[in-house]
């Protein structure tokens, strides 16, 4: 499948949030139960490629580019939030007609994860949960390393400055160290991520997409209590040679949830941030497994 394609097989709809009428893009495959899909940052949905066959045969598959990624709406001066994005995967559920969903996640999805967990635990999500899977991502913020272009456009003088020179160069050569030594992506890899985050003018949108990180300090308790304390069965597919959340994020995770009917946790030694691009038969197995 190429990424022509990917666009090619989804639509843009239009979806109304606090912030204002926006368009999202999304696709949908497969039927039965539904299964639902976040994606991670910098990219777009397109990170699903590689199992999206596996889970389309299983369930009715929904995905979706969270605002500001992939080919939905990019406005250029919006204060993106992680909340706000789970604003969005639940109007998209409602205008999917979807009341029941499993849930697969990884890296910036793993915290709009998490704040559906949380609103699960008030009794006001109107959607019932499955089951879990997360990917590598930042669910103990006080373990998560950014890497050092993630730092540099955290930085208030430094960010917007960096964003507006980011190119396909320098965006491969920031995401390459991610991947696990003998994962490494191709160039025509690179190139299609690439595409995704410069469509629609949206590699200049770096520096405001990049407080999640921010999102992630300010909401910690809250969505800590939500993963430790649900009774959604979770499971966490990891790899271990993730520079960004890697192996003491999977020690954090089995420390505080030990031996748990519910918790499932899988060590992937040789894979770093990306699972499902880097190791793609074994996330599609594991997630058969999950959801047989």
């Amino acid at each position: 499948m190429t990424l022509d394609d990917w666009y090619a097989g989804g639509r843009r709809e239009s979806v109304r949030l606090a912030s204002g009428p926006w368009h999202a893009f999304t696709r949908v495959e497969g039927t039965g139960e539904w299964c639902t899909l976040f994606h991670g940052f910098p990219t777009s949905s397109w990170d699903w490629r590689r199992v999206w066959p596996t889970l389309a045969a299983r369930r009715r598959v929904l995905a979706f580019d969270f605002l500001g990624f992939g080919d939905s709406d990019k406005p250029a001066d919006h204060d993106y939030a992680l909340i706000e994005q789970a604003d969005l995967a639940l109007a998209l559920w409602q205008r999917h007609g979807v009341t029941r969903t499993d849930l697969v996640v990884h890296d910036y999805g793993v915290s709009v994860a998490q704040e559906i967990l949380a609103r699960h635990a008030e009794g006001g999500l109107g959607v019932e949960l499955a089951s879990i899977t997360f990917l590598n991502g930042g669910l103990y913020p006080d373990l998560h390393r950014p890497q050092p272009s993630q730092v540099m456009l955290l930085d208030p003088e430094q960010g917007p400055k960096m964003a507006s020179l980011l190119t396909a160069e320098t965006f491969a050569m920031a995401l390459r160290p991610t991947f696990a030594p003998t994962r490494q992506p191709s160039d025509a890899d690179l190139a299609d991520a690439w595409a995704t985050v410069a469509r629609r003018d949206g590699h200049r949108l770096g520096h405001r997409l990049i407080r999640y990180i921010r999102d992630r300090e300010r909401h910690a308790a809250r969505w800590v209590r939500a993963l430790e304390t649900t009774t959604v069965p979770r499971h966490f597919l990891w790899g271990m040679l993730d520079p960004v959340s890697g192996a003491p994020m999977a020690a954090r995770i089995a420390e505080r949830l030990p031996d748990r009917a519910d918790v499932d946790l899988v060590r992937l030694d040789d894979v770093g941030h990306w699972p499902q691009l880097e190791a793609p038969d074994t996330i599609a197995r594991h997630l058969e497994r999950i959801l047989a």
